[in-house]
C-alpha cells in the first residue's frame, strides 16, 4: 500500500464520512451557480478515443448514474471526433472524413449516433442522459473545420436564419477561417476564425447556440489553452455562454506549458482548464503533476472567480480501469498500466489538489477495487469540501543508506545533468522579458536571450529573417505578417523555429520549441516588442529560456488542507527510488494554519485501507514511505486526520507504504485517531 491519509479533528467528532451528493451547480441570485466545486463525471477518451458510438456512450452513461452519481459524478462526456466516420483511412488527424452541415458546422456521424439522423444532433442522447439524472458534455475542438473550409460553406446569422451578410455580401468559411493559425498538433483538422470580424463571431455563435439547442451542459474547448492559446476565441465563447438561455460548463484543453500567469488571463472566463498535457497510465505522467499542482495551489488559483461560479486547475482525467490507447482507433482492450499504489496515489494527489475529478475507464469492465477507489468517501470529501489546499513544505525526509548508494550509482551512470528548454509565458511574465536584437553582418540579424546559459556559454542565439509574401493570398492577408520574423538555428534558412509541439503531448514530454521545415504557419512567426518580449503568432505567448531537469522529480512530498468540521488533513508522498522516511512535527502543522494552536497530545490510530488498529502513538507524524517492487519509481502517500486542541500524535516509524489515519475524539475527552 503506498497511500495514506491523516485527518485532524479540532472540535467534532467523526468517525466516518458519508459523502452527501455534490452537486457542480447551486442556486445564487436567481442564477445557476456552476462548479461550487470540482466537476466530477466521466470522459470517454481514455477508454474509446475518438471511437465511441451512442450504444457504448448511453451503456457508460447508464453505468455511471447507477454506480457514480450518488457520490457525485455527474457529467457525461462525449470526447473528440465524434463527427468522423470510423471508416478505413479516418484517424485523429484525417481530412475529409467528417460530418458537417450546410452551415460548416460539426454534426454527430450518423452511422455511429443513429439518433442524430434528420437533422436532431445530440438531442435524443442529451435527453436521455437527462432522464439518467446526469448532465451531459461534448468536446470541440477550436474554431472551424479545414473541411468547412475548404468547402467555403456560408456562415449562419442565428438572428435571421439565414447566411450572414455584412457590408452588402455573403460571408463564408474562408472569409473568417485562419489556416495559418490551424491547430499546432490537428493540422488538418481546425484552425482558429478571426473573432474581430462580425462574420466569425456570428459563426461562433451558431455552433454555441446549436449546442444549447441539443441539451449540452458541458463543453470541453480544446486546442485553445496552453501552447495552444486562443485568449480572442474563449473570451467571446465566454461572452457568448453568459447569453444563452442554458447553463454550460465551459472546460479548456490542453494545458500544455500552462502557467498561474496565463490561467489568470482566463480563469474568470471558464470553469476549468487543464494544467498539463495529457495524462496517461504512466508513473512518469502521474510524477510531474506535483509541481505543477503546487505552483497552481499557491498562485490561489483553486476554486478562484470563474464563469457564472468558480473555476478549477484541472490535472486531467483518472485513467483507471479498462482503457485504450493515445490517438488509437480501437476501443477499450487493455487494463490501467498503474498498479494500485500509484493509483491511490494519483487520485490522493488530485483529491488534496481538488482537481475536477474525470474517470476516463470504460464503465461496462468497473472492477470493484477501482470502484472503491473512486468512490472513497474521504477522497470525495477532500476533493469536495476542504480548504486552504497547500503543498505542505515543514517536513524532513532521510533515505536509507542503501538508497542513497543506489541513487548515486544511477545519476553517475545516467549522466544526469541540466538542460535548457524554449519556454512559453503570459507576455505579462517578467521572466519572459529579456530578448534583443544584434547585428552581426549588413543584413544578418540575431535575436538574443540576455542571459549566458552557463559560464562556458554565449548567450542563446537565433538568426532572423522577415516574412517575404509568396502568394496573392498572403498579400491579401498582409497584416497577419506585418512586423513578424522567422528564426532560424543558423544562416540557413530550411529549418524555422516553431512554438508548440505538432503532435499532442503527454503530460511527461518536455515542451520546448522544434526546428522544422519552414512552412506558411503563424506557429512559426515571431515579433520582438520593445519591452523585449518575444511573440509567437499563434498562441500570442512569449517565449523564455528555461532550466529543466532530465531525471523525474524525486524527494519527499506533503500537502495540507482543512476540512469543513474543523479537520486537518495532512498527506505525505515519496518520490525517491527506495524506502524514505518523512516526519513532520504536530507545532509544525500550524505553520500552515493561521489562528490554530496545537498541543502536544496523544492518540489511538487505526489505519483507514487494511483497518489495523496501531494503538496508542506518542509525539511526531513520521512514516517510512517504501516503493513498491517494479521497474518505476512508486509514489506513497501519507494522509491523515486529526482532532487538533488535544494532543495528536503519530507513530514514530510506520512500517507500512501508507496508511490512513483519522484522528476524532473520544468521550473522556482524548484524543483518538480512527485511521
Amino acid at each position: 500500500m503506498r497511500s495514506c491519509f491523516i485527518i485532524c479533528f479540532w472540535f467534532t467528532f467523526l468517525s466516518s464520512f458519508l459523502l452527501r451528493r455534490v452537486i457542480s451547480g447551486t442556486r445564487f441570485r436567481g442564477q445557476t451557480e456552476l462548479a461550487s466545486s470540482p466537476p466530477r463525471g466521466w470522459n470517454s477518451y481514455d477508454s474509446f478515443c475518438w471511437t465511441v458510438s451512442e450504444e457504448e456512450f448511453l451503456q457508460n452513461a447508464e453505468l455511471v448514474s447507477q454506480r457514480l452519481r450518488a457520490h457525485g459524478y455527474e457529467y457525461v462526456v462525449v470526447d473528440y471526433l465524434w463527427y468522423r466516420r470510423k471508416v478505413k483511412g479516418a484517424y485523429v488527424d484525417s481530412l475529409g472524413f467528417d460530418v458537417i452541415d450546410e452551415w460548416g458546422r460539426m454534426i454527430p456521424d450518423p452511422d455511429r449516433w443513429p439518433s442524430s439522423q434528420g437533422g436532431k444532433g445530440f438531442t435524443e442522447v442529451a435527453k436521455k442522459v437527462h432522464d439518467m439524472g446526469l448532465k451531459f458534455g461534448i468536446h470541440v475542438m477550436r474554431g472551424i473545420s479545414t473541411q468547412a473550409f475548404n468547402a467555403n460553406t456560408p456562415i449562419l446569422d442565428i438572428n435571421t436564419g439565414s447566411a450572414y451578410k455584412d457590408s452588402g455580401r455573403e460571408w463564408r468559411a474562408k472569409d473568417v477561417g485562419i489556416k495559418e493559425r490551424a491547430c499546432a498538433w490537428m493540422q488538418h483538422g481546425f484552425m482558429s476564425v478571426d473573432t474581430k470580424s462580425g462574420a466569425g463571431k456570428a459563426f461562433l455563435r451558431s455552433l454555441y447556440k446549436q449546442y444549447a439547442d441539443w441539451g449540452v451542459d458541458f463543453v470541453k474547448n480544446d486546442c485553445v489553452f496552453g501552447d495552444d492559446l486562443d485568449l480572442a476565441e474563449i473570451s467571446y465563447v465566454s461572452e457568448v455562454l453568459t447569453q444563452l438561455n442554458r447553463p454550460i460548463l465551459y472546460s479548456l484543453s490542453p494545458g500544455t506549458s500552462a502557467t498561474p500567469a496565463m490561467a489568470r488571463d482566463v480563469n474568470g472566463l471558464v470553469n476549468m482548464y487543464r494544467v498539463t498535457g495529457d495524462d496517461w497510465d504512466s508513473w512518469k505522467d502521474v510524477s510531474t503533476h506535483f509541481d505543477v499542482a503546487r505552483d497552481f495551489a499557491a498562485a490561489n488559483m483553486i476554486g478562484a472567480k470563474g464563469l457564472r461560479g468558480k473555476s478549477w486547475p484541472d490535472l486531467d482525467m483518472l485513467p483507471f480501469g479498462w482503457l485504450t490507447d493515445q490517438g488509437s482507433n480501437e476501443g477499450p482492450h487493455r487494463k490501467c498500466n498503474l498498479n494500485l499504489d500509484e493509483q491511490k496515489t494519483q487520485i490522493a494527489l488530485w483529491s488534496m489538489a481538488k482537481s475536477p475529478l474525470m474517470f476516463g475507464g470504460d464503465m461496462r469492465h468497473l472492477d470493484e477495487i477501482t470502484f472503491k477507489l473512486i468512490t472513497n468517501p474521504t477522497l470525495l470529501e477532500i476533493n469536495s469540501f476542504s480548504t486552504n489546499n497547500a503543498e505542505f513544505p515543514y517536513i524532513t525526509s532521510s533515505l536509507s543508506r542503501h538508497t542513497w548508494t543506489s541513487r548515486l550509482r544511477n545519476q553517475m551512470s545516467k549522466g544526469i545533468s541540466d538542460f535548457h528548454v524554449l519556454g512559453l509565458s503570459s507576455c505579462k511574465d517578467d521572466n519572459a522579458r529579456g530578448w534583443s536584437t544584434r547585428t552581426v553582418e549588413d543584413d544578418l540579424e540575431q535575436v538574443c536571450w540576455k542571459e549566458k546559459l552557463s559560464e562556458l556559454q554565449v548567450p542563446f542565439c537565433l538568426y532572423k529573417k522577415h516574412h517575404l509574401l509568396e502568394s496573392d493570398e498572403e498579400v491579401t492577408n498582409n497584416h497577419l505578417y506585418d512586423g513578424k520574423v522567422r528564426l532560424f538555428a543558423t544562416e540557413r534558412t530550411e529549418f524555422c523555429l516553431g512554438a508548440s509541439p505538432h503532435k499532442k503531448l503527454t503530460s511527461k514530454e518536455f515542451k520546448r520549441g522544434s526546428f522544422l521545415p519552414c512552412r506558411r504557419e503563424a506557429n512559426q512567426m515571431w515579433e520582438l516588442n520593445s519591452n523585449g518580449t518575444l511573440t509567437n503568432s499563434y498562441s500570442g505567448l512569449c517565449a523564455s529560456i528555461n532550466t529543466a531537469k532530465v531525471n523525474s522529480p524525486n524527494g519527499a512530498r506533503a500537502w495540507i488542507a482543512t476540512g469543513r468540521r474543523g479537520e486537518v488533513y495532512v498527506a505525505f508522498f515519496n518520490l525517491n527510488p527506495g524506502k524514505t522516511v518523512v516526519s513532520t512535527k504536530i507545532v509544525d502543522l500550524a505553520k500552515a494554519l493561521p489562528g490554530r494552536k496545537l498541543n502536544p497530545a496523544s492518540c489511538k490510530c487505526r489505519e483507514e485501507w487494511s483497518g489495523k488498529d496501531f494503538g496508542v502513538v506518542k509525539d511526531l507524524l513520521s512514516m517510512e514511505l517504501v516503493v513498491a517492487t517494479g521497474v518505476e519509481v512508486l509514489a506513497v502517500v501519507g494522509l491523515g486526520f486529526f482532532l487538533l486542541g488535544y494532543d495528536v500524535v503519530m507513530p514514530a516509524l510506520l512500517a507500512a507504504t501508507g496508511v490512513v489515519v483519522s484522528l476524532g475524539r473520544r468521550e473522556d475527552g482524548v484524543g483518538v485517531c480512527w485511521l
